[in-house]
């Protein structure tokens, strides 16, 4: 699928609160790649399983999200944002960047968040273990997947630049 879009597809996955959405907002901008908020487009078409009293939120129907992604993904120019990475197909992305920050940061902003309980010290404990990276590691080439640390703005900004030189290079092997 990748041989015949004229733009790479992008994931932009990591726990939640490590600046994804900061990160693929100030993409989209530079870029006019189109930004999915996989929760957000969850949210206005009712992807929902059920909702999870523990972690007090719903829970996404992967197959349903999946499904009404598929035609967005084909000619590429699409940023992915999302904490989870697993379920996606590989064939849908050119590259996965997986945001990282430290413990402090993380918990401070996610606190400012509201989350708390088990649903913050899950979240501070996968970000301690890289959950997110293993997964990513797992499912995609691992030739593919890049560790981005995404712990101030000064390294947000850096990221950009990363991505959209990585963005530049990706056209220039397709000439």
């Amino acid at each position: 699928m990748a041989e015949s879009r004229s733009l790479p597809n992008i994931l932009i996955t990591g726990t939640p609160g490590v600046g994804k959405s900061t990160l693929c907002q100030q993409l989209a901008e530079r870029t006019n790649f189109q930004w999915l908020e996989v929760g957000k487009l969850a949210k206005e078409n009712n992807c929902y399983e059920e909702f999870d009293e523990v972690y007090h939120c719903p829970v996404l129907h992967e197959d349903k999200i999946l499904d009404l992604m598929e035609d967005q993904m084909t000619d590429g120019g699409i940023i992915v944002d999302y904490h989870g990475c697993d379920f996606f197909p590989e064939r849908w992305f050119d590259i996965v960047f997986v945001l990282r920050t430290n413990n402090t940061a993380l918990f401070d902003r996610l606190s400012k968040r509201g989350y708390s309980g088990k649903k913050l010290e899950d979240n501070i404990q996968c970000e301690i273990f890289g959950t997110i990276l293993e997964e990513a590691i797992d499912s995609y080439k691992k030739d593919s997947v890049f560790e981005l640390s995404s712990n101030n703005a000064d390294e947000m900004d850096e990221n950009v630049e990363q991505i959209v030189q990585w963005i530049e290079q990706w056209k220039q092997n397709k000439m």
